[in-house]
């Protein structure tokens, strides 16, 4: 199946149908446990946290679709990154971009401090900001690309190439691009992690984490401490990844339309002082993401000019769904502030530009049409006062 497109795999692979009944759709095996013959032949499933039929066939899924070797399934995308987190040990330096998803801030900035696992944030758009941060104990580069708010680049390939010369692995977040647009290991990478939560799954009716690696002693290693933690994902969630699997290439293709369209009327609407949106050419990422990506995704993220503003906006919003996460059949509207970084102090928010007036938009199936008539009527509530503004991105897109 490796010859065909990633379109089509997304449909067609080892597990396309039941090899015992021809079923089309895998079989969901909601057991705990299973019979063994005697204890000298144990079988290839004893326990379903060591091992289950149907998590097994996503975790063989996405590690295909990453042209990875072993895949793995966890209850959440904070469990695989936590998880993945424990392949380094006391005294470990880890290099990590400083926009990160609040809840990867979180882990690193008081759970593995605690147990004397250092870090250093750094804006990994700049290479020699990360040099200079890799130090003789740093053993992992965490790279998070388009960042989460912000939507920075990292070239995946330089970093990758620096930690492998510094005797470091390389972690990629690839929640937002998915392996429909990015393929983080063929670029170079060790892991990659999704929050299948996301665009994977797509429904927003099922809460999943994935991790794939090419790399055979970070496999081992992370299967070992998967069994051992135990947060894997059940059966009947795995079945619900799998199936939004399946139309992950039709669902992205067009929200990732949609985003440019709503973007461009954004960034030139006067209420709006900026857009981050990987898609724009005048984006200082534009020329690296078309390099490793096949597209710019479809969450974009803006500033009004204040927590008022945002407040007016949101309360005013029809279509979209008012709430965290993203990558959904329907259009979330976030506010990173109090939700995805509400764990990161305000002065760390503040550091990294992800300001009082930032808000992320993960955008659906809907008309993008009715979108933006939905956001004109809302801009109307506005303050419309004259204000002196960075017009940054907003103005060179137009």
């Amino acid at each position: 199946m490796t010859d065909y497109s990633l379109q089509t795999r997304l449909l067609h692979n080892d597990h396309k149908f039941d090899k015992q009944t021809g079923a089309v759709s895998v079989p969901i095996q909601q057991a705990s446990t299973f019979h063994q013959i005697d204890f000298d032949e144990p079988g290839k499933y004893d326990y379903s946290r060591s091992g289950n039929p149907t998590r097994e066939a996503l975790e063989d899924a996405i590690a295909g679709l990453e042209n990875g070797t072993k895949g793995f399934a966890f209850a959440s995308g904070m469990a695989a990154i936590s998880t993945s987190f424990m392949l380094l040990s006391q005294g470990d330096h880890v290099v990590i971009s400083e926009d990160v998803y609040g809840g990867t801030f979180r882990i690193i900035h008081d759970v593995l401090h605690r147990f004397g696992i250092d870090h250093t944030f750094v804006d990994m758009t700049d290479l020699h900001s990360v040099a200079t941060a890799i130090r003789p104990n740093t053993k992992l580069l965490y790279i998070e690309t388009p960042s989460n708010p912000l939507l920075k680049i990292t070239d995946i390939q330089a970093v990758a190439k620096l930690a492998k010369a510094n005797d470091c692995l390389t972690f990629v977040d690839n929640t937002f691009m998915t392996p429909a647009l990015q393929q983080p290991l063929d670029l170079g990478a060790d892991l990659v992690l999704h929050s299948a939560t996301k665009f994977i799954a797509g429904h927003s009716d099922v809460v999943a984490g994935l991790a794939a690696t090419n790399n055979q002693e970070v496999a081992e290693k992370l299967s070992f401490l998967q069994n051992s933690f135990g947060s894997i994902l059940g059966a009947h969630d795995s079945w619900l990844v799998l199936r939004g699997l399946k139309t992950l290439h039709c669902r992205l293709n067009q929200s990732a339309a949609s985003a440019l369209t709503i973007a461009e009327f954004l960034a030139k609407h006067p209420l709006v002082e900026e857009v981050y949106y990987p898609g724009f050419t005048a984006h200082p990422g534009y020329f690296t993401h078309t390099y490793q990506s096949k597209g710019a995704g479809a969450v974009l993220s803006f500033r009004l000019k204040d927590e008022e503003a945002v407040r007016q906006l949101t309360k005013h919003m029809e279509i979209p769904v008012y709430a965290v996460s993203l990558g959904a059949v329907e259009s979330i509207l976030s506010y990173p502030a109090r939700m995805s970084h509400a764990s990161m102090p305000p002065e760390e928010r503040r550091k990294r530009g992800i300001t009082d007036g930032l808000l992320r938009l993960s955008v659906g199936l809907e008309n993008p049409e009715d979108l933006i008539e939905d956001f004109k009527q809302a801009f109307q509530y506005l303050d419309q006062r004259p204000k002196v503004a960075d017009w940054g991105i907003s103005r060179e897109a137009k």
